[in-house]
């Protein structure tokens, strides 16, 4: 009787390489998961103005915080710390866009 596909007695060696795929995918998983996570609890810190204002997220990119000192509000001037937010929060998003691209998940294509 004829065997197709090299399976039957003697000729099975697929099965192996379907566990060793399966054991492949799931170390895949873990660590994009282990990466998912690291990205998550990172903390990454955006200044401008010297240190003025300080904008934190994580390297998901969720926002943490943000942080003004006293003497940069001035009421007369409320443009210029509207630009120091937004400068050190791209700073901050940078940082967490380089983080996320030197990880596993974006070899992988992302989240």
């Amino acid at each position: 009787m004829a065997r197709f596909g090299g399976y039957g007695r003697g000729g099975g060696g697929g099965g192996m390489n379907m566990q060793q795929m399966m054991r492949q995918a799931q170390q895949l998983q873990e660590q994009m998961a282990k990466a998912k996570e690291q990205l998550e609890e990172a903390r990454l810190t955006g200044t401008a103005g010297g240190g003025a204002v300080s904008v934190t997220i994580s390297g998901s990119k969720r926002f943490i915080s943000i942080q003004i000192k006293p003497e940069v509000v001035d009421p007369d001037d409320v443009e210029m710390l509207e630009d120091l937010i937004t400068a050190a929060a791209n700073e901050a998003y940078a940082q967490a866009d380089e983080m996320f691209n030197s990880s596993p998940l974006a070899q992988l294509g992302g989240i």
